[in-house]
């Protein structure tokens, strides 16, 4: 019996979601900016190095997404990441796609019933749409901030999580070569 038929007797749907983390805070990195003709724009930096992580997995077809906001990367975080990425999708099986960190090839991690991970080949950033999520958070509500406390940045980091809609990620994340494959 086809294989995609069983998963689909257990479970309501199939999801291909591609997951990735990436760090944010009070590292400071100075952005371009717009100004007037003639005038050097004045970029403060931080030389604070007060830093959280934000795990993130997309669906480039639907735009659903589960973000969350760690003080570590690392196995014990993605198997909690994991935990919380199974139950709010708890009636899909989720095919995960992620890159080649170590924390995702781990011998402790566990991963739910619900998700199978497959990995991008090494060094192909490119291939997973997540990292434009992240640059998309960077320049809209990262660039040239300076920030008073980490608590300051978690509730940026909070607020541009919740203004990314599900038209916004799909088209931030969606590739024709995602569909080929994926569809």
């Amino acid at each position: 019996m086809n294989a995609n038929i069983l998963l689909k007797r257990h479970y309501k749907d199939i999801r291909i979601m591609f997951q990735d983390e990436a760090v944010f805070g009070r590292i400071g990195k100075a952005y371009k900016c717009w100004a007037l003709t003639k005038l050097r724009p004045t970029v403060y930096q931080h030389k604070i190095r007060q830093y959280r992580y934000l795990f993130g997995a997309v669906d480039p077809f639907s735009g659903d997404s589960c973000f969350r906001i760690t003080t570590h990367c690392d196995t014990l975080f993605m198997n909690y990441y994991l935990q919380e990425l199974s139950g709010q999708y708890a009636g899909s099986y989720i095919l995960l796609v992620c890159d080649n960190a170590g924390w995702h090839k781990s011998k402790t991690l566990v991963v739910p019933h619900n998700i199978e991970i497959i990995h991008i080949p090494p060094y192909t950033p490119e291939m997973n749409p997540t990292e434009q999520i992240w640059d998309e958070i960077r320049e809209k509500f990262f660039a040239n901030i300076l920030f008073n406390s980490i608590n300051h940045v978690i509730d940026n980091l909070c607020f541009a999580v919740n203004s990314l809609t599900n038209d916004t990620i799909r088209s931030i994340s969606y590739r024709k070569w995602i569909g080929e494959q994926f569809n």
